[in-house]
């Protein structure tokens, strides 16, 4: 699969998107999903929640492994994504659909700053050898 265009990536396997609010919405790219496998639990950060950028905030738990989702710049957590405490598969069906929090990041800035999706595969790449 490949990354969309229109979002930013960190080298911790987040996505991101910008909102027309200004919120940013964070989940974990196919990658990730595709690495970790059948997804079983997911735990994400409160709402109200300040976090600082590449702050751990959030697990996802697979049949093989748990591995922390963090925070991809500094804000507050606006939002968490309920939905996948009953289908957490959601990850794995739907990568760049399922997310897993929203924030309000504290500069715009940051979020522009983040990899796009062919630095993102150029990380995913590196990885590989």
């Amino acid at each position: 699969m490949s990354n969309p265009s229109n979002l930013k990536y960190t080298t911790t396997h987040e996505w991101v998107k910008t909102e027309a609010d200004g919120t940013i919405t964070i989940g974990i790219t196919d990658h990730a999903q595709e690495l970790l496998g059948d997804m079983v639990f997911v735990e994400a950060p409160a709402v109200g929640r300040k976090l600082k950028a590449k702050e751990e905030c959030a697990v996802v738990e697979s049949v093989k492994a748990a591995a922390d989702v963090y925070a991809p710049v500094s804000g507050n957590v606006t939002a968490a994504n309920t939905e996948l405490d009953g289908a957490p598969q959601k990850l794995n069906e739907e990568p760049y659909g399922a997310w897993i929090f929203k924030m309000k990041p504290d500069n715009a800035a940051d979020v522009a700053a983040l990899l796009d999706a062919a630095a993102y595969q150029a990380v995913v790449d590196s990885e590989a050898h």
